[in-house]
């Protein structure tokens, strides 16, 4: 396997850094702080100059997801539409995700923008095993490589990037 092309790589990118919520507001309507841009546009930077590029971007509706999704699609280079989909929404479950990932299955890269507890709990399933614990920070991306699509998934870590990895390196 080692230096083969995956069936596909899965990138899970959780939003960035988002304002605070309000009483009386919105939690869907919560947007990325100037903060939160900067630290994804790093981890984008480097995610870019490792060869990420997908092929379809799918991003949870909120507004803080969807506005990491144009980001990522500037700094990516990404050229197609971004694909709101409810299985990255708070409250799915990873076997939504699984099935949406499935339905995909053709593509060659998947980037996936979207919350915690799921991006957490989702990284372990993708990887086998639903015990594992991730701690899946803001601005974060993982990715992990696909071979086939069962219907309960087996992946490799390939690697993980958080903003302060991102910032660091000098």
């Amino acid at each position: 396997m080692k230096g083969e092309t995956p069936a596909m790589q899965v990138y899970l990118l959780r939003h960035g850094v988002a304002e605070e919520g309000r009483v009386g507001s919105n939690d869907a309507d919560r947007a990325l702080t100037a903060y939160g841009r900067r630290k994804l546009r790093q981890v984008l930077k480097m995610a870019s100059e490792a060869g990420v590029a997908p092929t379809l971007i799918l991003s949870s509706p909120l507004k803080r997801a969807m506005q990491t999704a144009q980001i990522a699609r500037q700094v990516l280079g990404y050229k197609n539409d971004i694909l709101r989909t409810k299985a990255l929404a708070p409250g799915a479950g990873v076997h939504d995700v699984w099935e949406e990932i499935r339905v995909h299955q053709d593509e060659a890269s998947l980037l996936l923008v979207g919350h915690n507890p799921l991006f957490g709990e989702l990284a372990a399933y993708l990887l086998g095993d639903a015990k594992i614990e991730i701690d899946f920070k803001k601005g974060a991306i993982f990715r992990v490589d696909i071979e086939n699509f069962p219907p309960r998934p087996k992946g490799i870590l390939r690697w993980y990037l958080t903003a302060r990895l991102a910032a660091d390196r000098g």
